[in-house]
């Protein structure tokens, strides 16, 4: 892997994508047996959070700790960012003495303000943009369970933020074909499309933009939701509930995907809005394995970006 952080899944060639899967493979089997990886061996990694985590925390303090290294947390309000400290200063400062930063936040500036000023890696640990962690890992989970990636379609159904965004990049790398439904007005940013379209022209996969949830869930191998009202949007909930309804991943609009379809979701789930209890009890063991499968995938990163050979 050429890249010294992990910001978005843009900056990822597909070869590096798959060496990232093909890592997080081998570090899966080594934990589930019991075999020793401490390929981080004294390595130090610091947490900033902006935005407040269950998974992204839980599974980079574990994977730094499996792989003989420390994990830090800093909550962005004890750390001088907090008093208007400008983020490259923060990162400038960290950088002599950590040896990598994940961060998760709201603005992807920050993020990319962060790896400008700072010597080492940066990794994303979710923004309003982009969640290339999660995207790693429902790869390694589609791959696991699928066997393959070329000839696939996956649908993603509901808001175009964060997730759309890096799941329709990320995709589109590894030749799948990608389709997302939206409600008008809450589609995917002409950008993140714009950016798509060029990955599109070097991927075996196909790009589909619609509003109809039954058009993109249409003979589906997998079948992705999040929840409509992220962090930061608490006071649009009434609304979005409103308007996503028909969005619901629910027994009809899976009738349209194929019988053997996956369901995926990043959690947290809000049953019965974006997904019904039924369906979500029924895929719980292909989502909570994605769960699971940000420990691995994140350890690959780290051993990517802060091993001996980078």
């Amino acid at each position: 892997m050429k890249a010294k952080d992990l910001l978005t899944l843009k900056d990822l060639s597909k070869e590096e994508i798959l060496e990232i899967i093909d890592l997080s493979e081998q570090l899966k089997y080594e934990t589930k047996h019991g075999i020793e990886h401490h390929y981080l061996k004294g390595k130090t990694l610091g947490m900033i959070f902006r935005k407040h985590s269950t998974r992204t925390r839980v599974s980079f303090e574990v994977g730094m700790y499996q792989l003989g290294g420390f994990a830090l947390f800093l909550n962005s309000s004890d750390i001088q960012m907090s008093r208007g400290e400008a983020i490259e200063d923060t990162g400038r400062v960290l950088a002599r003495y950590l040896d990598g930063i994940m961060i998760r936040t709201f603005d992807q500036r920050e993020v990319e303000e962060l790896a400008a000023a700072s010597r080492i890696p940066i990794i994303n640990g979710l923004t309003d943009e982009e969640h290339p962690c999660q995207v790693l890992a429902d790869l390694l989970t589609i791959k696991e369970n699928k066997r393959k990636f070329k000839g696939l379609k996956v649908a993603f159904v509901g808001d175009g933020h964060n997730m759309a965004n890096t799941l329709m990049i990320g995709c589109l790398k590894v030749d799948m074909d990608f389709s997302i439904a939206t409600p008008k007005g809450y589609e995917t940013k002409e950008k993140i499309i714009e950016a798509a379209r060029l990955v599109e022209k070097d991927s075996l996969g196909t790009l589909t933009i619609t509003n109809s949830p039954e058009e993109a869930v249409k003979d589906a191998d997998v079948v992705i939701t999040d929840v409509w009202t992220s962090m930061g949007q608490e006071t649009e909930k009434n609304l979005r509930k409103e308007i996503f309804k028909s969005y619901q991943v629910n027994k009809q609009l899976m009738s349209f995907a194929k019988i053997d379809a996956m369901v995926l979701h990043c959690l947290p789930a809000h049953k019965d809005e974006e997904i019904t209890t039924e369906i979500f009890e029924e895929h719980q063991e292909e989502i909570f394995e994605e769960s699971e499968n940000r420990l691995h995938v994140q350890k690959a990163v780290l051993v990517k970006l802060m091993g001996k050979n980078n």
